[in-house]
């Protein structure tokens, strides 16, 4: 019998939990989004102001959870931490939405266009949160109001869009930019724009294999960039450049955007975590990574506990917290 048994019992619960919490607001997000109303928001609130939040909580908690008990423990634990209520003109005057414009443009298989939240309508609005005893928090946003935001479609199908999920995890890798930047991801241009903004960044290297994102971008989006001299772009596959043309340069920050969820970003976060020793003077930040580790914090635990069935894992526990901290991680897969 492990000898930690009681403490490695707890962690798994909470990632139980965790994953119970994924799945249900994975399915409230992508099947009924818009299960909370101005109406229903009216009969809870009232005339009391300042509850929102908490009201939006209590609902989401009893509407996604199996019984009262389940749902007292997930509002706690996780609906109360997570649930922020925004405000649109915060983001009207953002500098991207404040001074560019986005047309209906369309090439090849790539369009531009806008897309609206509705009041109420809920959506994740930053990375996830990770606590000490590793409780991951997703993070769910509405506004009061309907809030629109330009969108890059493939085929008819969102790729990137400058909404409040973009801003709010772009926000901490944009304030560490400086020197000459590298950014692997054209999209719409908003974390190129938003670094060009700052004094202190000299220079910027957009690396997009994509010809036509590269030509909507230039041809409607690039000019109206105020400093847009400090931007080159580069046609090349991102993992190319990072391997043969990267090491030719002298870049102080490298900014990696390269998918569009978790579901598709794992293999490639991996894959350019293990290019980052050949530019060994080049700081690598990337987009939700907190997201992308929590994925294989929990393949790697799923591993360590079969070992402990097996008999084979005999360290204490605290090499466990330390095997599946983000750390940790950030290095292991350098060599997976």
């Amino acid at each position: 019998m492990y000898k930690d048994k009681v403490k490695l019992e707890t962690l798994k619960k909470i990632r139980d939990e965790n994953f119970a919490i994924f799945r249900a607001v994975a399915t409230y997000l992508n099947e009924f989004p818009r299960l909370v109303t101005n109406k229903i928001m009216e009969e809870i609130v009232g005339d009391v102001s300042g509850i929102e939040e908490s009201s939006f909580a209590l609902f989401l908690s009893t509407a996604l959870s199996e019984n009262d008990t389940e749902a007292k423990h997930f509002e706690r634990e996780y609906f109360k931490k997570s649930v922020k209520l925004l405000s649109v003109e915060e983001y009207k005057n953002n500098p991207y939405f404040k001074n560019i414009k986005i047309p209906n443009k369309k090439v090849s298989t790539w369009e531009l266009g806008y897309q609206s939240y509705e009041p109420y309508e809920g959506f994740i609005y930053d990375d996830i949160d990770v606590f000490d005893n590793y409780r991951e928090i997703p993070k769910i946003g509405f506004f009061k109001e309907r809030f629109s935001f330009p969108t890059v479609f493939e085929d008819g199908v969102e790729w990137m869009a400058i909404k409040p999920n973009e801003i709010e995890t772009m926000k901490p890798h944009i304030e560490k930019m400086s020197g000459d930047v590298v950014v692997f991801g054209l999209g719409i241009g908003y974390f190129t724009y938003m670094v060009s903004q700052k004094a202190d960044v000299t220079s910027i290297t957009v690396v997009e294999r994509d010809s036509s994102v590269i030509r909507l971008f230039e041809k409607y989006i690039l000019p109206q960039f105020e400093n847009k001299d400090k931007i080159k772009i580069v046609k090349s596959d991102a993992f190319i450049y990072a391997q043969k043309q990267m090491t030719n340069e002298k870049f102080d920050c490298a900014f990696v955007d390269l998918w569009h969820d978790v579901s598709d970003g794992v293999e490639l976060y991996i894959k350019m975590k293990k290019l980052e020793a050949k530019s060994p003077s080049t700081k690598f930040y990337y987009w939700i990574e907190k997201s992308i580790l929590s994925n294989i914090r929990w393949h790697i635990f799923d591993g360590i506990e079969k070992q402990i069935e097996n008999r084979k894992f005999t360290e204490p526990y605290e090499s466990i917290v330390k095997y599946i901290s983000d750390d940790y991680l950030k290095n292991f897969v350098k060599f997976l």
